[in-house]
């Protein structure tokens, strides 16, 4: 009914933190981290995030419209016409779409830490390879 609503909150909390973040990166940052290999700054990993989330939000959203849960007219979710149904649509989205936005955020974690993988492993291959 209304599962995509969490996954979107999330993305909106992550695209202000990525905001947040871009501007504190700006005033004192390097690409370089506390070790100074090079990373990948966390702005640009929660870009990822909130890309993920907000196109799996917009994905559901779409999936609603095609099955008439979303109407262009208020209420606007087919559920909130009557109390029985919003009680039913808020469990879902407490239930389903929370654990889609953390199966998500599970998923990004996972990306984040290959990335660093991909990252750690270029700088070890570049350091074996001797001068010519």
């Amino acid at each position: 009914m209304a599962c995509f609503t969490a996954p979107l909150v999330e993305s909106v909390i992550v695209t202000a933190v990525t905001k947040a973040e871009e501007k504190k990166e700006l005033n004192g940052g390097s690409l370089t981290g506390k070790t100074g290999k090079v990373t990948i700054p966390l702005s640009r990993r929660l870009k990822w995030l909130s890309n993920m989330l907000y196109g799996g939000s917009a994905l559901l959203a779409f999936e609603h419209v095609w099955h008439g849960e979303i109407v262009p007219w208020f209420p606007f979710l087919t559920a909130m016409s009557n109390a029985e149904d919003a009680v039913e649509m808020f469990h879902e989205i407490a239930t389903v779409g929370v654990s889609m936005a953390g199966l998500i955020t599970v998923v990004w974690l996972g990306i984040c830490a290959a990335a660093t993988a991909i990252v750690n492993r270029d700088d070890k291959e570049s350091a074996t390879v001797p001068n010519a």
